[in-house]
């Protein structure tokens, strides 16, 4: 099962959210968002599964795909598209298992060794960052810049999502180095409009992959 990605990752970091989860997600989504993954570093894991539940109720029906920061178990109970490992989780093939089939598999890589042997794995996508400074982390790893996109768009067919510090300004030259989604965490949700911010990332992204627009 090969995956397409929409050009705009949106990643509903519990963190930032002024509104619940639910909200921000359906809203985000009636503006044409179709690739959303939900990072709550600080929930327990009932809290985790019941906001991904709600979510994957929410948006697979749209539609839309639904990824899970971490916790393959946690994507596999809600219904949710897939999971998105950090190089601390566990290793792809194990949350395969856990994962079931049928769904989809993400691994976040900060280098190249990193991310030759991400893609080495049966994931099904790579994410490389941060591209540019980013303070949706604690302790972020080194800025890699869009160089090192173009690099690694040397080394696979998979698709490649650019991470961190990705605003709408610099979203274009990010998809122009190689990335075929931009993921996207402050920009939108610190926006005074989170929807229509994202959909000014839309607009911008979706002639620029090829995109039909929702």
């Amino acid at each position: 099962m090969s995956l397409v990605l929409p050009p705009l990752y949106m990643i509903l970091d519990a963190a930032l959210l002024t509104t619940s989860e639910l909200d921000a997600a359906r809203k985000l989504a009636d503006t044409g968002v179709r690739l959303f993954q939900y990072r709550n570093k600080r929930g327990s894991s009932r809290e985790l599964l019941q906001a991904s539940s709600a979510l994957a109720a929410e948006l697979v029906p749209r539609g839309a795909l639904f990824f899970v920061n971490d916790r393959p178990d946690v994507a596999f109970l809600s219904g949710a598209n897939g999971v998105h490992l950090g190089q601390h989780d566990l290793p792809a093939a194990e949350a395969r298992i856990v994962l079931g089939a049928g769904r989809f598999l993400g691994i976040s890589t900060h280098n190249l060794e990193q991310f030759r042997a991400a893609a080495a794995t049966g994931a099904d996508y790579v994410a490389i960052g941060p591209v540019f400074a980013t303070d949706s982390k604690a302790n972020p790893d080194p800025v890699v810049g869009t160089a090192m996109i173009r690099e690694a768009r040397k080394l696979t067919r998979k698709p490649i999502v650019a991470i961190g510090g990705i605003s709408l300004e610099r979203a274009k030259e990010v998809i122009e180095a190689g990335a075929d989604s931009v993921a996207v965490i402050s920009d939108v949700l610190r926006a005074p409009d989170a929807a229509k911010r994202a959909r000014q990332f839309l607009d911008l992204l979706e002639p620029l992959t090829g995109s039909a627009k929702n």
